[in-house]
C-alpha cells in the first residue's frame, strides 16, 4: 500500500525528521547586531564597605551591590558587546584587562568581577574627580563607553578650592557615573591589619577638612587664626567624614563636568536601561547559530502531527457524521 502524500501526519513528520538532520550540519548566519564596548571602573576604597543595601533580607556593602549588577549588567548586554574591568583607588583607576567578548568570555568575565576585593587597594585616599577624570581618559584610548561606579566620597575632603580641572572635552566619551549607597549616612566599617573588622571608623580616625591650599572663606572668624601661621585656626574642625552616604549632589556635578550619564544604583530602575540610553550602540557582524530554532520547528512540527493534526481530523470527521445524518433525515 503505498502512502498517501498528503496526509499531514507523513508531511509534519517528514519535515521534523528533515529540520532535525539540518541542525547537525547547519551553518552559523552572519548578521549585523547592535554590540556595545564598555569600561567598567569599581571603585573599591573603603566607603564601598558601607553596608546600606539589602539582598535576600540581609545587609550588603556598597561592593557587593555593585559587582551584583555588573555580572547582571553583562549578562544582559547584546551579543557580541565587549567589556573591559577595572577598579579604583586613590586617584587613579588600575585597568585589570582590556575589552574582551562578554558572550564568548562570560565565565572568566563573571569570575573577574567576582574577585574584585577591597583588599585589591593600594591606598587608602579616595580622590575620586581625579580618578574620574583619568578613567574617561582611559576609555577613550580603549574607544569604550565608561561606567564609573562610585559612592563619591572624596577623601580626604577637597581643599576649599575644589578638586583638579577637567582638561577632557565634555561628552567626548559616554557612559555613566553610577552612584552607589544611600541616602542616609551610615557607619564605615573598619580593619585591622590582616583585614578583619574590628568595628567602625572613630570620628577622630578622618580628616575633616583639607588644609592645603588657600583657606575657605570665613577662616579669619576660626579660634586662633593667624594669616601666616594658622590660616586655617588653631583647632582641628570636626564633621562627618567617619559617616558615609552616596554624595548624589557632588556626582552630578561632576558628570555635568565629563559630559557623563548619572544614575544611581537601586533596586527601583534599570542600570541596562539607563547604559543603552547613555552608552554608543555600535553596528557590528555577528555569528547566528540558527540549529536552535531548527530544533524548535522540528519539535513544532512533531507537536503539530500527534497533537493537532489528529486533534483536527476528529473535527473534520465529527463535522462530517453530522452532515451524513442531516442528509438522511
Amino acid at each position: 500500500m503505498r502512502p498517501d502524500l498528503r496526509d499531514p501526519h507523513l508531511i509534519l513528520l517528514a519535515l521534523a525528521v528533515a529540520l532535525l538532520v539540518t541542525t547537525f550540519g547547519a551553518p552559523a548566519v552572519q548578521v549585523t547586531r547592535p554590540g556595545y564596548d564598555l569600561l567598567a571602573i569599581v571603585d573599591i576604597t573603603g566607603s564601598m564597605n558601607v553596608r546600606d543595601y539589602v539582598a535576600g533580607g540581609k545587609p550588603i556593602s556598597r561592593l557587593e551591590k555593585v559587582k551584583a549588577a555588573l555580572r547582571n549588567l553583562i549578562v544582559a548586554l547584546p551579543c557580541p558587546s565587549r567589556v573591559a574591568l577595572g577598579v579604583f583607588t586613590e586617584r587613579r583607576p588600575f585597568l585589570l584587562f582590556e575589552p574582551i567578548d562578554a558572550c564568548a568570555n562570560f565565565s572568566p568575565l563573571e569570575g573577574a568581577v567576582e574577585a574584585i576585593d577591597w583588599r585589591m587597594a593600594w591606598e587608602g585616599d579616595s580622590r575620586i574627580s581625579a580618578g574620574l577624570f583619568r578613567a574617561v581618559d582611559m576609555a577613550r584610548e580603549l574607544k569604550t563607553d565608561l561606567l564609573f561606579f562610585t559612592d563619591g566620597q572624596e577623601a580626604p575632603p577637597l581643599p576649599a578650592s575644589g578638586g583638579p580641572v577637567f582638561e577632557g572635552r565634555a561628552g567626548e566619551t559616554r557612559g555613566l557615573i553610577v552612584g552607589t549607597g544611600g541616602y542616609e549616612l551610615s557607619p564605615i566599617p573598619k580593619f585591622d591589619d590582616r583585614g578583619r573588622e574590628v568595628g567602625f571608623v572613630a570620628i577622630d580616625e578622618v580628616p575633616h577638612e583639607s588644609r592645603f591650599g588657600l583657606p575657605p572663606k570665613g577662616a579669619e572668624q576660626r579660634e586662633g587664626f593667624n594669616a601666616r601661621n594658622a590660616p586655617f585656626g588653631a583647632t582641628a574642625t570636626v564633621g562627618v567624614e567617619h559617616l558615609s552616604s552616596v554624595k548624589e549632589e557632588y556626582i552630578r556635578m561632576l558628570s555635568e563636568k565629563t559630559g557623563l550619564g548619572y544614575f544611581h544604583l537601586d533596586d527601583k530602575a534599570s542600570l541596562l536601561d539607563a547604559y543603552r540610553a547613555a552608552g554608543t550602540a555600535r553596528a557590528r557582524a555577528a555569528a547566528l547559530d540558527i540549529r536552535p530554532y531548527l530544533g524548535g520547528l522540528s519539535a513544532a512540527c512533531l507537536f503539530g502531527a500527534f497533537c493537532i493534526a489528529p486533534f483536527l481530523e476528529r473535527l473534520v470527521r465529527k463535522r462530517q457524521s453530522k452532515r451524513f445524518a442531516w442528509k438522511h433525515q
